[in-house]
């Protein structure tokens, strides 16, 4: 890697089969355009002066039935780009349709990329709607500007097959696009910048979602590799593959109609069999050229493709043009440029009949070739045919259409070079990977101010919320932290305000490494206040309600995957059923609950003891956690949930060892964090039910109330120094003697 300034770009791109070198386009349906796109896109980012590192993230795939290429965690592309294949669900390949519930471990382990690399990117650049997902979290945690490229759109593929005809349960099985379309209004709610290729993917095709944002979208056209794709040159040679098609064709020097796509129904390829097929004059002028991806064994394909490769072998032989069409079963990606070279040489056209299309980087390719084009009149064609004036659009419906806007590109010689001719000279201005990567840069630089829609702004709405002057940090820092300060808020962070503001002025100037979270019982809107009002800068890590919400960064975005792990075995109505069987126990106000917090005030006097009242819900079968604290509040948690709990998870999940963590609480309800590996600290004005720790080694009580107490164990461990660790003395007032230790973060945990 170049260890030049400039801009870290991540991209993620999840699914499908992407590798530096000969892609197998066209091999399914995930393996098409998209992967394509990301490559070239990664590759031309890196060549710019300005771009430092790009890592082109997708998910690692370990199966016996795709190469090993898709098994290697790093390929290098260049000197600042490279391939990250990262663990995403089961080994073997899977079809996009059934990665969603693995997304979120796919997440985890981008943030174990980044701890690794210890370097925060400028900017999350995700393709397609499951890299959404991934990024409008990740993005959100680090406090990063995210960039979203949608390629094709769940809510105009679910109104295509509604209009088709398809039964919405259907649709819904096999594609899952409720989830799709619902991660994808999610990230244009989220993202600070949409990346479109045509205006029609903007104007017709985002405005149909609930958050269509107009101001937040830019129209930048995806390049072509113009060093692979150019005019056939005067030593050019007949390329190996023109020897397959001539197995096909009775006359293989007459000039080519051709397509190339995927065998999809979308692609419309069997209405221009037809259209040829209806036509002697065309079959007398022309060949057909079908490049319809890679098989083997039409029986073992997919059924969407079987069923339009079936059909079109029937068209074949319905109109007896064997001898005037090929339809060869392999290619390679490098034979793709001297497929356009042949058609040129041949002097015929390229077509692509598609009966929607949102960019249509084949027609740019043949462009750039020297050969005309026959497009659909929709999406990106429109603007491709505008700009290069190199062709004509087609309704794609139109059988007679597309029968006279292929004889006209194959009799009218002067326009045919006219076409050819304004399409070579046109498309390297308007098309070349150089000149996007350049207006994608102007404005990726003006993306820092625009950050993640979070839970924020609708929680800080209101006459008392003055967001300018309270002091969020523009990124999180728990990726770069090499320690950690985890506090309560209540009786611990706050009391003192002489001391608070202290404890604030010695992390700005000494915690420049030293990543801040607060743990509190507490629920999250009541959190930010009560930090909002005693102008305690944002943490990085929010623990809330007793351990059972995790919130990071600026952003305030929740943890999915601890909501989803502390649900085990959490019955909340059977609890509260238990116990309204017991005495002396009241439900605290609403804004006291969450979805997995049961709170109670208990009446020592009335009540049975808090061992009773836990051993009454074990008897009912519930898995339950009791944190009971100051002799009168009963928490209710699930058996996997605490304070201790969410602080090792998010050590694991971030790559943080445990003694890293300094964290400091004062009643019954800090036990769980302040026992364990952690350095913990008990401030003075501590309750009764924490004496029984003075027995534990890394448990220090400080003399010193609220905030001084934080203080005073940051001198007492050193821990803006070497982190020392002190031996304290059974009374844990630490007058033993400190012994240093040089502690180096090792590894990434596995979370």
């Amino acid at each position: 890697m170049s260890n030049s300034s400039g801009l870290y770009i991540l991209l993620v791109s999840v699914h499908g089969l992407i590798r530096g070198q000969n892609l197998e386009l066209g091999r399914d349906a995930d393996t098409g355009g998209q992967t394509k796109y990301v490559l070239e896109l990664a590759q031309a980012l890196a060549k710019n002066p300005q771009v430092e590192r790009v890592d082109l993230v997708t998910r690692l795939v370990n199966d016996p039935k795709v190469s090993s290429d898709y098994a290697k965690p790093v390929e290098v592309l260049c000197d600042k780009a490279q391939i990250i294949r990262l663990n995403c669900g089961p080994r073997r390949y899977l079809r996009k349709e059934v990665l969603w519930p693995h997304l979120d471990n796919f997440a985890d382990e981008l943030l174990k990329h980044l701890r690794q690399i210890a370097k925060l990117p400028n900017v999350i650049h995700t393709h397609y709607a499951d890299a959404g997902y991934v990024g409008c979290r990740v993005a959100g945690w680090l406090g990063i500007p995210l960039v979203h490229t949608g390629h094709s759109l769940g809510r105009v593929k679910q109104q295509r097959l509604l209009e088709q005809g398809s039964k919405s349960e259907v649709i819904e099985n096999n594609f899952h696009l409720t989830t799709r379309i619902e991660a994808e209004e999610t990230t244009l709610a989220s993202a600070a910048l949409i990346i479109a290729s045509t205006y029609q993917e903007v104007s017709q095709q985002y405005h149909i979602y609930d958050h269509y944002q107009p101001q937040r979208m830019v129209v930048i056209p995806p390049g072509v590799v113009l060093e692979r794709f150019y005019p056939v040159g005067q030593n050019w040679q007949e390329p190996p593959i023109y020897k397959e098609l001539q197995r096909f064709l009775k006359d293989s020097q007459k000039p080519m109609i051709m397509a190339l796509s995927r065998p999809e129904m979308r692609k419309n390829v069997a209405t221009l069999v037809k259209a040829y097929g209806e036509d002697p004059q065309l079959r007398h002028l022309a060949n057909l050229v079908l490049v319809l991806g890679n098989r083997d064994d039409i029986t073992t394909m997919e059924s969407g493709p079987r069923q339009v490769l079936t059909e079109i072998f029937q068209l074949i032989d319905r109109y007896d043009l064997y001898g005037y069409i090929a339809y060869p079963k392999h290619h390679g990606s490098d034979e793709v440029p001297e497929l356009y070279r042949l058609l040129a040489k041949t002097r015929g056209v390229f077509i692509n009949p598609a009966l929607t299309e949102p960019f249509g980087l084949t027609l740019i390719e043949a462009t750039a070739c020297g050969v005309p084009i026959i497009a659909t009149s929709d999406g990106g064609p429109r603007d491709i045919i505008a700009a290069c004036d190199n062709g004509l659009l087609i309704d794609p419906l139109d059988i007679q259409q597309i029968q006279d806007a292929l004889r006209k590109a194959l009799t009218d010689t002067e326009q045919w070079q006219l076409w050819s001719t304004n399409g070579l000279s046109r498309v390297r201005e308007n098309f070349s990977w150089e000149t996007h990567v350049e207006r994608y840069l102007e404005y990726v630089r003006q993306l820092p101010q625009r950050r993640v829609q979070s839970l924020l702004s609708p929680l800080r709405q209101g006459p008392a919320s003055n967001l300018t002057d309270w002091n969020i940090p523009e990124k999180n820092r728990l990726p770069t932290a090499d320690r950690f300060l985890v506090c309560e808020i209540d009786n611990t962070l706050l009391g003192d305000p002489d001391a608070l503001q202290q404890l604030i002025d010695r992390l700005n100037n000494q915690g420049h490494t030293t990543g801040v979270g607060i743990a509190t019982g507490r629920n999250l809107e009541n959190s930010l206040q009560m930090l909002e009002e005693y102008r305690f800068p944002m943490p990085d890590v929010l623990i809330v309600s007793t351990g059972t919400e995790i919130y990071y960064g600026s952003q305030v975005i929740a943890d999915i995957n601890w909501q989803r792990h502390i649900s085990y075995r959490w019955q909340p109505d059977a609890v509260r059923q238990a116990m309204t069987e017991l005495p002396g126990v009241m439900l605290q106000p609403p804004e006291n609950q969450g979805k997995f917090k049961i709170s109670y005030f208990i009446d020592e006097e009335q009540s049975v003891s808090y061992r009773e009242i836990m051993r009454h819900l074990r008897q009912h079968r519930l898995h339950v956690k009791g944190i009971y604290s100051h002799n009168m509040y009963l928490d209710l948690v699930p058996i996997r949930a605490s304070k201790g709990d969410a602080i090792r998870y998010c050590a694991l999940k971030w790559g943080l060892p445990i003694k890293r963590f300094l964290v400091a609480g004062a009643s019954g309800n800090d036990e769980s964090m302040l026992a364990g590996n952690t350095l913990a600290v008990v401030v003075g004005n501590y309750s009764p039910e924490l004496e029984k720790l003075r027995s534990y080694p890394q448990v220090y009580f400080a003399q010193g109330h609220y905030a001084w107490g934080i203080l005073e164990a940051l001198d007492h461990y050193d821990f803006f120094g070497a982190l020392s660790q002190t031996e304290p003395e059974l009374n844990g007032h630490g007058d033993a003697g400190t012994q240093r230790r040089g502690e180096a973060i090792t590894g990434v945990l596995s979370s």
